[in-house]
């Protein structure tokens, strides 16, 4: 009887929180992910801290808008997506993108957009 008053009233407290949107849409997302890559686990999750290390990298730089770079990481490979405003900003993110831990290659795809 306890399980069942509390599976009653666990979505009523998440719903009354507003997390439920959060908390559904974030485990659909990675449950589909992980369901569908053929990458074990462990190497999806060093994949996303890569990803968020470099992406770190990049905001914490003050010649770059790293808000124009999207980061794709599979595998330890890091691709770039997105424009940066010179070819020294394009190249900048590069080498930094390059000296974040655990960041095997860097493929950019950046654009120089003036």
């Amino acid at each position: 009887m306890n399980k069942f008053i509390t599976l009653l009233i666990l979505p009523l407290l998440l719903f009354l929180s507003a997390c439920t949107t959060v908390l559904i849409g974030g485990a659909g997302a990675g449950g589909y992910a992980v369901g569908t890559d053929e990458r074990p686990v462990g190497v999806i999750s060093e994949d996303i801290s890569i990803t968020t290390r470099v992406k770190t990298t990049l905001i914490k730089d003050k010649q770059i808008d790293a808000f124009d770079i999207n980061v794709d990481t599979y595998r330890s490979v890091v691709t770039l997506y997105g424009h940066v405003k010179s070819s020294a900003q394009l190249n900048r993110a590069i080498s930094l993108t390059s000296s974040v831990k655990g960041v095997s290659k860097v493929i950019s795809k950046l654009t120089v957009i003036q």
